[in-house]
C-alpha cells in the first residue's frame, strides 16, 4: 500500500480522538476535518463538532468540500451562536479537543500564528517580515484547555525554532498558571509528545530517519523512551479516507504550495461543479 504523508498524518490525528468528545473544527484545516471524520467512521461514532465554519455545534458533520462547506455546516448545526460567543462563551465551557497548526513552535510547545519578524509589536517602526493568518481564539483557548494538539504539515527548522518571534499559543512556561500546554504534535515526519513540559520524539513515520527529523528541527530533540516507527494505517482506514471521506484529496492542500496547490485547487473546484 503506497502511503502519502497527508494520509499518515490524518490517521495519526484520528487515533488521538476519543469517543464522546467534543472536537473543535477550525477554518481551512482539511487535514483536521478528515481526521475527525475518520475517527467518527471508525472508533469514535459519538462525537460532537464545534465548528468555526458554521459557528455552532453539530452532531452530524459535513463532508469535506470547498465550494459547499459553509452551507453544509450551517444546515447541520444544532445551534448557531456566532463566532465571538462560540469562542468566548461556549468553547471554554465545553473544553473541546482541538488541533492547531503553528507557524512556529518551540521545544516547550509555545507557538506563533501572528507574524515572522522580531520587531513586531515593539516600538520599532519596522514591520514584520511576514504577517500570518492570526491567532483567532488561540490565546484564550490555550489558557484554559487541557486538550490542545498541534500539527505541522511541512516539518522544517522554520517552524521548529528555538525562539518564537511572537507567542500567541501558550505552551509550557515557568509563569504559566492555567491550562497544561499541548499534549501531542504530529508532522509529516513523526509524532511527538510533551513530557515534563518538553517535546519528545515518540515515533518516526515509515521511510523517515531520526537524522532527517533532527536536521529539520531547530533545537536538540529529546527522544521518548519507547521511540518506535509509526504504526501503519489499516486497509479499512485507507479505504474510508480515499473512497468516502476525501476522494478529491482536499486534505493535500495543506501540504502543497505554489503551482501544485493551485492546480489541485482548480481540479477540486471543477469536480465539485460537475457533481453539483
Amino acid at each position: 500500500m503506497n502511503l502519502t504523508p497527508d494520509e499518515i498524518m490524518v490517521v495519526c490525528m484520528s487515533r488521538q480522538v476519543k469517543d464522546g468528545s467534543v472536537v473543535a473544527q477550525g477554518l481551512a484545516t482539511p487535514l483536521v476535518t478528515a481526521a475527525y471524520l475518520l475517527a467518527r467512521h471508525t472508533h469514535a461514532p459519538n462525537l460532537y463538532f464545534a465548528s468555526a465554519i458554521g459557528q455552532g455545534v453539530c452532531r452530524q458533520p459535513a463532508p469535506l468540500s470547498i465550494s459547499n462547506i459553509e452551507r453544509l455546516w450551517l444546515d447541520r448545526s444544532l445551534s448557531n451562536v456566532g463566532f465571538v460567543r462560540a469562542a468566548v462563551d461556549i468553547l471554554p465551557t465545553l473544553r473541546p479537543m482541538e488541533f492547531f497548526r503553528p507557524a512556529q513552535v518551540d521545544l516547550h510547545g509555545n507557538f506563533n500564528n501572528i507574524a515572522f519578524g522580531r520587531n513586531y509589536l515593539t516600538a520599532s517602526p519596522r514591520r514584520p517580515r511576514l504577517r500570518l493568518p492570526g491567532s483567532g481564539g488561540i490565546p484564550d483557548v490555550t489558557i484554559v484547555s487541557h486538550d490542545i494538539y498541534l500539527y505541522v504539515p511541512r516539518h522544517s527548522r522554520v517552524t521548529f525554532t528555538p525562539e518564537l518571534d511572537v507567542r500567541s499559543g501558550l505552551g509550557y512556561a515557568p509563569e504559566r498558571q492555567y491550562g497544561c500546554g499541548p499534549r501531542y504534535l504530529v508532522s509529516d515526519l513523526g509524532q511527538f509528545v510533551f513530557t515534563d513540559g518538553t517535546m519528545h520524539l515518540a515515533s518516526f513515520h515509515p521511510g523517515v530517519s531520526l537524522e532527517q527529523i533532527q536536521s529539520r528541527t531547530g533545537f536538540p530533540l529529546p527522544l521518548a523512551p519507547d521511540l518506535h516507527e509509526t504504526p501503519l494505517p489499516s486497509t479499512a482506514e485507507m479505504e474510508l479516507l480515499r473512497g468516502e471521506i476525501d476522494p478529491l484529496g482536499i486534505r493535500r492542500l495543506e501540504l502543497l504550495s505554489g503551482a501544485e496547490r493551485r492546480e489541485l485547487l482548480r481540479s477540486i473546484l471543477q469536480a465539485e461543479r460537475v457533481t453539483n
